[in-house]
Parts: C-alpha cells; sequence; structure tokens
C-alpha cells in the first residue's frame, strides 16, 4: 500500500481514496467492497445474519491480506477499533492518514444513508457518541490529520499528495 485511508462513516474515505489512486496511478481497494466481493454479501447482510463480531473477523482476515497489495487503501470506519487491525495499520510502512470530520458533518451526510447498518441502527446522538468514541483510536493510528469538513474531495488528495511528496524528500535526507 501507499497510504490507508481511515475515518468515520461519511468521512469520504472511498471517493478521496479513488481520486488519490487515479491521480497517483495505482490501484484503490476499498475493504467493505472486498468483503462484499469475497463473501458475495453486503455488509447489511453480514451484520444480519452473522452480526458484527463475526464481521469485524473477516475484516481482520480481509485486512491482512489487502495491506499486502499496491495502491490506497480506503478502510471501513470501524476497522482501527479492533486491537488487532489497530497494530496492523500502525506497522505497514504506508502512512495512514484519518479523514476526519465534526459530528455536524457526519450527521449531515448521513442523513438520508441506509446502507450503513451502524448508521441505520442508531440515532443521531449514538452516531456522535460511537464517532467520540473512536477518535481516541484514531488519533494513535494516523500518521497524518486531514480535517475534512470544508474541503472537497480534490483538496483533500492534493494535501495528501503534497504530504506524501514531502514525507519522500524527507526520506531520502535522511
Amino acid at each position: 500500500m501507499q497510504a490507508i485511508l481511515i475515518g468515520f462513516m461519511a468521512s469520504g474515505k472511498t471517493t478521496v481514496g479513488k481520486l488519490l489512486a487515479q491521480q497517483l496511478t495505482t490501484k484503490h481497494t476499498d475493504l467493505d467492497s472486498f468483503i462484499v466481493r469475497q463473501t458475495h454479501q453486503t455488509i447489511s447482510q453480514i451484520f444480519a445474519q452473522h452480526g458484527e463480531t463475526y464481521f469485524r473477523q473477516l475484516e481482520e482476515q480481509y485486512l491482512r491480506h489487502v495491506l499486502t497489495l499496491p495502491g490506497i487503501l480506503s478502510t471501513g470506519g470501524g476497522t482501527p477499533m479492533k486491537t488487532t487491525n489497530a497494530a496492523l495499520l500502525k506497522a505497514d510502512a504506508a502512512p495512514t492518514i484519518w479523514l476526519a470530520t465534526t459530528g455536524a458533518t457526519t450527521l449531515q451526510r448521513l442523513q438520508n444513508d441506509t446502507t450503513r447498518p451502524l448508521a441505520h441502527k442508531l440515532d443521531a446522538s449514538g452516531l456522535l457518541s460511537l464517532q467520540e468514541k473512536r477518535t481516541p483510536t484514531y488519533e494513535r493510528v494516523a500518521d497524518l490529520v486531514i480535517q475534512t469538513d470544508q474541503l472537497s474531495p480534490q483538496q483533500i488528495v492534493e494535501q495528501i499528495k503534497k504530504w506524501l511528496f514531502n514525507s519522500q524528500l524527507n526520506l531520502q535526507k535522511d
């Protein structure tokens, strides 16, 4: 991987990941989409039939695999919450970039979203509480934090590309 994107649901990980991969002329892997392709079930179906614990086990199994692939990885919002996954992300040579959003932005983006099992299950205060609970883990795992609320996907990609370029320059100097 060249970069790993983490963040709460609706933070733009997939949108930014696809755009970043396109501009870096590399592949993009969305972990949730990868799981759907491998299991032939939607995330909602997995949650409904097997529960969140089973999904998190699948997520860890497939995370180990996709970290060996080239390109940009967009994780699921809960991926870093499992201790094993957080350790895998931290240990990987690719930088982990947290696309951070405020609670207000998250609620606005999730207003009519019925595709996310946790968003569908929780009310606004539950979503905000979950986002707040996940924040310390995102902070701990991230090499770079981008506050995305007022930025377009292209602006976020430009920040990431600049940071990656500067990181490469610093590595070459060392």
